[in-house]
């Protein structure tokens, strides 16, 4: 099995809440349909996926009674560390809460997170070397 994510799809307690603040981030939607919004990844190869939680849980045959931490974070990696507090920024104003200000790291760039509007954590951090940076 070769190592690749083709989409992530995220359990949401509000649909049109989280597929609103993904637009005001200026994500493009690829596909859309009633119960289920796809948000294109990488230029288009890979997805984020928004699904309403109860359904998500119903057709992967499990409760959908988690709470709190999630369990798992989203990185969004920039170039440079003012670009960090500017992600940061933006998520804000799209309506998500910042969990951690952007700070320095211990390998040398900065992070921070934002929570989105269901509690999904994302860690936006500076780097160097090969990496796929977002931005």
């Amino acid at each position: 099995m070769n190592a690749h994510v083709s989409g992530i799809t995220l359990g949401v307690e509000d649909l049109n809440r989280a597929k609103q603040f993904y637009k005001d981030l200026g994500w493009p939607i690829q596909q859309e349909h009633p119960q289920w919004v796809s948000f294109g990844l990488n230029n288009g190869s890979s997805a984020l996926g928004l699904y309403p939680r109860d359904a998500l849980a119903h057709d992967a045959g499990v409760k959908a009674d988690g709470n709190g931490f999630h369990g798992v974070t989203l990185s969004y990696l920039v170039r440079s560390e003012d670009r960090v507090a500017e992600v940061l920024a933006e998520a804000e104003r799209a309506g998500g809460r910042i969990a951690k200000s952007a700070e320095r790291a211990p390998w040398g760039g900065s992070s921070g997170y934002f929570a989105d509007p269901d509690g999904y954590l994302w860690k936006v951090a500076s780097g160097s070397g090969p990496q796929p940076f977002a931005e």
